[in-house]
């Protein structure tokens, strides 16, 4: 699939990749499934207005490319991350690509989780619109994951627990589906060992719509980039 909106300029050395996650081919499938969303993206919240939030936007890649697609007076970008370099390198991504991101020094989204949600159902308030997490994936003992966690850096970034799904676990039970705006839309990345089919199903049980929106090999790995949609 050719992408049509362009990827974004990174004014990063690398010496702040030393600290913050370089994009790779895992960032770029996560591009091209937002890509190819544009339409249905466009068309959330009435196209304007929207509320779009990124858990650990490291360089500040997709959620610039999120502004460019979406048109950057149409939505307010909050970014979170845990590593404050990655919130430096967020805040310059957007100014070099014209585009305001607003990165928040934030555990997952605990810094807005009493605000962005529900627990009525027919709530329509103020929500995400649009929630992206490319999550620490790789399957690590669970020492090594509480380390990398709580060393607040570049180890945090991939070191995922035994299914490499603890972050994605934490955020499904707290009630995903509480933080999101009726149709709004979670996409998640995951691998072959975090079980995709796993977690559509509970995804599913918590009252979205969840299907694969794009797969690849890239490499030695099989990445899946997951949809979940609010009815």
């Amino acid at each position: 699939m050719a992408m049509v909106t362009p990827t974004p300029e990174l004014p990063l050395s690398k010496a702040d990749y030393r600290h913050v996650y370089e994009p790779a081919e895992d960032t770029f499938a996560l591009l091209d499934a937002l890509d190819g969303d544009a339409d249905r993206l466009r068309s959330l919240n009435g196209g304007a207005g929207m509320l779009c939030v990124e858990i650990g936007s490291g360089s500040g890649c997709v959620s610039a490319f999120l502004a460019a697609l979406l048109g950057a007076t149409n939505a307010a970008f909050l970014t979170l991350d845990v590593n404050d370099k990655a919130n430096v390198a967020t805040g310059r991504t957007g100014t070099a690509n014209g585009v305001h991101l607003s990165p928040i020094r934030s555990d997952m989204l605990s810094a807005l989780f009493s605000r962005c949600s529900s627990r009525s159902e027919t709530a329509t308030s103020a929500l995400i619109d649009i929630l992206l997490f490319n999550p620490p994936y790789v399957p690590t003992t669970e020492a090594e994951e509480a380390a990398a966690q709580a060393d607040q850096a570049i180890a945090g970034a991939w070191a995922g627990g035994s299914m490499g799904t603890r972050l994605v676990d934490q955020l499904i039970e707290q009630g995903i589906e509480t933080v999101l705006a009726p149709r709004g839309i979670f996409y998640l990345v995951a691998i072959r060992g975090n079980d995709p089919p796993a977690l559509i199903r509970r995804l599913e049980a918590r009252g979205l719509s969840a299907q694969i929106a794009l797969q690849r090999r890239a490499g030695g790995e099989h990445l899946f980039i997951i949809r979940a949609q609010r009815k």
